[in-house]
């Protein structure tokens, strides 16, 4: 009887244990079509499931401080889990892609060789990078700016080969980064009042900037008190720390040259670039590279030249040049910049300043040969062409190609002219204003659970997929800032991240980035391993 009764009770759940057998399958293949289908799709269900959750859980010995001297921190019996052993000590500063001994391998003509030439497969390293002996958690900014622990970076050339130019002294276990440079030995503070003088730096017009050649970035370091965000860039060279003191002094930057291949920022991002003696040569190559620099300038935005060949008069002994040379080169470099439509604006002493004009309706010379502007943003591995990039149509001559930006602070919110202008798919006005809501939900909760969040212990942030730049705007203060990186798969946002008046750069994360190791304090993820899971 007993048999009986467990048999008939089985066929009786029989069927709904197969229909609720078959509704967990579905649920979940639904969900994972839905993953991968792409665009971090799936994360953003996560997120959406996340913001139903209220009163979540948070565990309460999470630990967000640095463990530098920690041998190891999680025991192998607690987490069975592959553990990756050290480098050798030879890679403490390790640039993947920009290494000296596969340099020398490419043509130095054009600064080939400093371009990115990353290893292949077989050569990669399956380690993990060690730091310095004695390194320590930098400075907290401001103190940053002007000291750096000479453990974290333990290179003095530069105290000796720049020393008449006051880049950095050496004192005791410290470096101090005066504030000096090459064109500006009163100091950046006495430069940039120079420059203001012409350019509205002052009044929120001008918030993205762009070092070409940056040094110790110290130009970039002093704009930031000026609500300014300078992108910094130098290679990998003979001043091999230059680009890794900016970064330990919490300055943006990163390695990097103008060459043969495209500057890795979008069109139009930059309300100010300067040349401060980057040694750049602006007239060969039929003006290339001063091309490539108008296609990331923005409508209306400034160009400074500090260096040869500005003021050759006084300086062509100096810079062992004959006069005829040096007048040669400002006179050719004068007429690139005309045809670009740039509008000189001063010139005293040892600069000069150029301004874009707003569109090209109000070009009155025939430009060089135009590029494709369908193209315009497509920079990844890309060469640089002689060619001016177009700036989009205009109706009239005094309206803003590609659309007129609020000044900042009130740009940060505003919504950008690509997603305006439709340019963006997908993204509408009323979308990105709900993006900006739901960064600002995310970023508190990430705050309820890591209280160093948005405090000076986090100088330097990365997004590592940016998308519309959501999180950096909602982080946005003078404690932090936020490298936004738009992976080269991912939809292209850069554009809208620089309208917004925050930098980034683009990037693919099957290959190193390039920075130094240990130069960011917090790295952001969002979506990242769906976008990446089948590459």
């Amino acid at each position: 009887m007993g048999s009986k009764t467990n048999a008939s009770g089985y066929r009786a759940r029989r069927p709904l244990s197969i229909f609720a057998v078959l509704g967990l399958c579905c649920f979940f293949y639904l969900l994972g079509a839905w993953q991968r289908s792409g665009s971090g799709k799936a994360d953003k269900l996560a997120l959406k499931v996340n913001n139903l959750m209220t009163g979540c859980t948070v565990l309460p010995n999470l630990s967000f401080e640095s463990h530098h001297s920690d041998v190891e921190i999680v025991r192998p019996d607690v987490l069975k889990a592959k553990a990756f052993k050290p480098c050798d000590m030879k890679y403490t500063d390790y640039t993947p892609c920009q290494e000296q001994d596969q340099a020398m391998k490419f043509p130095r003509e054009n600064m080939i060789y400093r371009e990115r030439h990353c290893p292949a497969e077989k050569e990669k390293l399956h380690c993990l990078i060690p730091a310095p002996e004695g390194y320590t958690t930098p400075f907290p900014w401001p103190k940053s700016r002007d000291y750096a622990y000479y453990a974290n970076v333990p290179y003095k050339s530069l105290t000796v080969e720049k020393a008449v130019q006051n880049w950095v002294q050496f004192q005791g276990n410290v470096f101090k980064f005066p504030g000096g440079g090459t064109m500006f030995p009163q100091g950046a503070d006495a430069y940039i009042d120079e420059l203001a003088s012409v350019i509205p730096i002052a009044d929120g017009s001008v918030r993205t900037a762009l070092d070409t050649g940056c040094g110790v970035a110290s130009w970039g370091a002093y704009l930031l008190k000026r609500n300014v965000l300078a992108m910094s860039f130098a290679p990998k060279d003979n001043h091999e720390a230059q680009v890794q003191f900016a970064l330990e002094r919490g300055v943006p930057a990163v390695i990097g040259v103008l060459g043969t291949i495209r500057l890795p920022y979008p069109s139009r991002a930059f309300d100010m670039a300067q040349c401060s003696r980057c040694l750049i040569p602006w007239t060969s190559n039929e003006g290339m590279y001063l091309m490539e620099v108008d296609r990331v300038l923005r409508p209306g935005g400034y160009w400074i030249l500090s260096g040869p060949p500005i003021n050759w008069k006084t300086y062509y002994q100096t810079w062992k040049r004959s006069k005829e040379d040096l007048k040669a080169e400002q006179t050719k470099l004068e007429e690139l910049a005309e045809s670009l439509c740039w509008e000189k604006k001063y010139e005293k002493g040892d600069i000069a300043i150029w301004r874009k004009k707003i569109n090209d309706k109000s070009c009155k010379r025939k430009s060089p040969n135009s590029c494709d502007l369908d193209n315009a943003d497509d920079v990844w591995y890309q060469k640089m062409e002689v060619c001016k990039t177009p700036l989009p149509e205009v109706t009239s001559k005094t309206e803003v190609a590609g659309g007129e930006l609020q000044k900042f602070p009130a740009r940060l919110f505003a919504v950008p002219p690509r997603i305006a202008q439709g340019i963006i798919p997908g993204v509408t006005a009323e979308s990105y204003q709900e993006d900006n809501k739901l960064w600002k939900k995310h970023v508190n909760a990430y705050k309820r659970m890591n209280k160093l969040i948005g405090t000076t212990r986090y100088r330097n942030v990365m997004d590592m997929n940016a998308g519309l730049g959501g999180f950096a705007a909602v982080l946005e203060s003078q404690k932090s800032w936020v490298m936004n990186v738009v992976p080269t798969i991912a939809e292209n946002t850069l554009g809208v991240v620089y309208e917004r008046g925050l930098i980034g750069i683009y990037h693919d994360w099957c290959e190193g980035f390039s920075t130094y190791p240990r130069t960011y304090d917090l790295i952001h993820a969002n979506g990242l391993f769906s976008l990446y899971q089948d590459k």
